[in-house]
Order: structure tokens, then sequence, then C-alpha cells
């Protein structure tokens, strides 16, 4: 193959090593752009604890991924899924338990225990512990039913339902209205309760639906959650520094889990994602930068609900309906449309850098 074939290849099928120096390289260009422009965005509180988590968490891969090789964590691929995805089957999933406790552990001794990272942890670490039940059920069933959908969600709201009474005594008075663009300002009065739960449990299930090729939910959440460090610097400090951590153990997650994945997060890890970056926006007031930076999981999100919503509508005598993609959630429709899967990640991850960038102007 010349080598003006080769480029071309490259260019439009990346392989995984080069996505991972992508993000990488994001990653890096980001913290010197908010380094340079932000006051608040230091190398102690940000930079340094993203790189420790970077590091730490991809070391921890090393030693964790052979354990879950052995405990037989294979992951059960879904049947009616993208066929290129079967020859995945046996993959080692749960890969959640090396990199979200890095995070959490982390940011709680480099911030001196401050109760707003313990609460944020805490709440990270219930929908981590909900999604470690859920895999360790879906493996020990070998099937992909784990725990029961309504269990699940039941879980999700009372971890929501008791963040939300944390948030009510201690935080009501900087939650009485939400910040919009242009100085806007919205008063939820009794609707603080529910928008609480909502948020919570939207952005747990979202982050959750992206986790589906490798390397994307892992990615596009180091970005995000890059992003809000930046955003929430100025008045929490030790939230940035929190978002830092969870950066940069996503981070050295993709490093086991870009293209092709020697792990898999599980629900683990892609249930744990979402409430950490709700509850650092919630404590902030800095929802619609949240919306912002979530657009790729809300994106995700609204394929599935369209999917499943125009399928019933459609539904003829014969009991089935139409689709509006090839297969939700949107990613797989990519796929299924003859895009690669780095393809598709690698697009996912420019597409969220430019949420950042847009999420950064606005707030």
């Amino acid at each position: 193959m010349n080598t003006r074939l080769l480029s071309k290849e490259i260019f439009t099928k990346p392989s995984g090593k080069q996505l991972l120096g992508f993000l990488t390289l994001i990653l890096i260009l980001l913290s010197l752009i908010f380094y340079l422009i932000y006051e608040h965005f230091l190398l102690k509180s940000t930079l340094l604890p993203f790189l420790v988590c970077a590091v730490i968490s991809s070391v921890a891969g090393y030693f964790v991924i052979p354990i879950l090789q052995r405990l037989k964590t294979g992951q059960i691929i879904r049947e009616d899924g993208p066929q290129a995805h079967l020859k995945k089957a046996g993959t080692p999933t749960m890969g959640g338990v090396f990199f979200v406790p890095v995070a959490l552990i982390v940011a709680s001794i480099w911030t001196g225990f401050n109760v707003n990272v313990i609460a944020v942890s805490l709440v990270s670490l219930g929908y981590f512990i909900i999604g470690f039940i859920d895999d360790w059920q879906v493996l020990k069933l070998k099937s992909n039913k784990g725990m029961s959908p309504r269990t699940k969600l039941i879980l999700q709201i009372a971890i929501a339902l008791l963040f939300s009474l944390w948030l009510f005594f201690t935080k009501t008075a900087d939650l009485t209205t939400i910040n919009l663009p242009l100085n806007i300002s919205l008063a939820i009065g009794i609707l603080f309760w529910p928008l609480v739960v909502f948020v919570l449990i939207a952005e747990s299930n979202a982050t959750n639906l992206t986790d589906g090729v490798d390397g994307l939910a892992g990615g596009t959440a180091a970005i995000a959650f890059l992003g809000l460090a930046a955003i929430v610097g100025s008045t929490a400090p030790e939230l940035s520094t929190f978002c830092s951590c969870m950066s940069g153990s996503c981070l050295g997650f993709v490093v086991h889990n870009r293209n092709k994945a020697a792990v898999f997060m599980g629900d683990t890890g892609s249930l744990a994602l979402g409430p950490a970056l709700a509850t650092v926006a919630l404590l902030t007031n800095n929802i619609w930068s949240l919306f912002l930076i979530s657009g790729i999981f809300f994106i995700e999100s609204v394929s599935v609900i369209l999917q499943v919503t125009y399928y019933k509508a459609t539904k003829g005598p014969d009991g089935k309906g139409k689709r509006l993609f090839k297969m939700a959630p949107f990613h797989h429709h990519l796929e299924l449309s003859g895009w690669s899967e780095t393809q598709v990640v690698g697009s996912f991850y420019l597409f969220n850098t430019l949420l950042v960038i847009l999420a950064l102007i606005i707030s």
C-alpha cells in the first residue's frame, strides 16, 4: 500500500492507539487553554490531580484486568446488537471497579475530605454499587438481564432523594433559581425536588447508554469532566479538583478500553459517571452548562426514546412497528450506516470538545 493510500486509511479509520493519542492531545490542549485563560485553573488543584489519576488508573488496569479475567467476568454480547460486536464476547467487563474508586479516593484526599467532595463521591459510589450489582447478576445468570429495570430505577431514585435532602438542608438558598444564558434566572421553587432527581437519573442512564463502543463513554466523559472542572473552578475549586480526578481516571481507563478493548467499564462504571457530573453541576448551579457538555449523552438518550416511541406509534396489526434509526443508541445507527467504531468515537470526541468550548463561552 502506498503512502497516500495509507494516510487515507488512517484518516478515515483511525486505530485505537491513534484515538487514544487524539483524546490525550485534546485533553492536554484544553488543559493548556484553561490554564492560560482561567486564573483558578491551577497546577496544584487541577492539572496535578488529573495527571495523578490518569497514571494510577492506567497502572491499576494492568493489575485488575487479569483478576477480572480469572474471575471470568467476560461480557455477554446482545445478539440483537451489531453483528460486528459478537466477536467481543468474553472481554472482561466491570472495569469501573478500578477507575471510579481511584478518582473518588484521590479527590477526597487531595481536597482534605471537603464536605462537597465527599457528598458527590458518595452519590457516585451509590450508583457505582448499583452498577456493580447489576453487572454481577448479568455474569451470574450469563445473560443480558441483570437487575430488573424497576429495581434499578427505585435504587437510583432513592440515592437521588437522599442527595436532594442533603441539598435541601445545606444548600437550598443557592438553589432557588437556575442560571441560564444571557443572565436569565429561572425560579424553581418546589420543583427543586423533582429537578434534582430527574437530573441525576437522566445523566446516569445517559452515560450508561453511551457505553456501547470501545473508548466512547470513557473518552467523552473525560472531556466533559475537564470542561466542567474549568467552569466550576472559580466558585468551587474543590469540585474542580474532583472533576479533574474523574477526567484523569477516565483517560487512564481508555488506555485499556480503546479499540480493541481489553476491558469494558460495564454498568459499574457507566452508571456512576453521569451522577458525578450531575451532582457537581447541581451544587454549583451549572445545570445549563451540564446540558451542553453532556450533549453527546443527551443525543444518545433521545435517540433511544425516539426509537421506542416511533416503533410503538407505527405498530401494525402484526405487532411490528417501524424504526426511526437502524439501531439505537445513535452510535449503533452510525455503525450500521457504514461508519467504523473508531470513526464514531473520534467524531464524538471532536463534537464533545466543541460542546465544552461552547459551554465555556456562554457560561
